[in-house]
């Protein structure tokens, strides 16, 4: 499995497309651990994954991405601090192998991380766990079925994927001698 790498500033550009925001935002990165920072036109610099991505949920004015109420709004946070606590910067096996074990049991029974609303913290764990998605077997990802499950699902999500690599899940594989 990689090496999870902080949080930069792709995630941000990824969102801003997703979101139909127009480009021209301008992104740094802070220190060693890459952290973002959004240098705004008419203010001080944002710092940090959350702080910049929920900036840009409300300048594009969907603010339901951020969650409908108090409690959802608090899951919300829960998973946006997770994705940066617990997924950024954790590389070895053990620590992805508990961070999925954990992920698996807390999505047994939802939709999505906020329960059933689709919210920034799909999307940005989608964009955290992308590549360790991708490096895990067959076997892997049905021993995580929860996980797999929605993270299938955050990727058909239309406007999320875009450039990065469609993850292919499957149950009962086919084989055929066909030339």
């Amino acid at each position: 499995m990689a090496a999870a790498a902080g949080p930069g500033p792709e995630e941000l550009i990824l969102l801003e497309k997703l979101l139909g925001l127009k480009k021209g935002n301008k992104y740094g990165a802070r220190e060693e651990r890459k952290i973002p920072v959004l240098q705004t036109n008419n203010g001080p610099s944002l710092t940090g994954l959350t702080t910049i991505a929920t900036h840009l949920v409300k300048q594009a004015k969907k603010e339901q991405l951020l969650g409908s109420t108090a409690e959802e709004k608090a899951i919300v946070q829960q998973w946006l601090e997770y994705r940066v606590t617990q997924i950024a910067g954790h590389s070895n096996k053990e620590d992805i192998r508990i961070i999925l074990k954990d992920l698996n049991l807390y999505l047994e029974d939802k939709v999505y991380l906020a329960r059933n609303n689709f919210t920034l913290a799909d999307i940005l764990m989608y964009y955290g766990l992308h590549h360790i998605i991708a490096e895990l077997t067959v076997q892997e990802k049905e021993k995580y079925l929860n996980v797999s499950r929605w993270f299938n699902h955050i990727q058909h999500y239309p406007g999320i994927r875009q450039h990065l690599s469609n993850i292919v899940f499957m149950k009962n594989r086919l084989y055929t001698n066909a030339h």
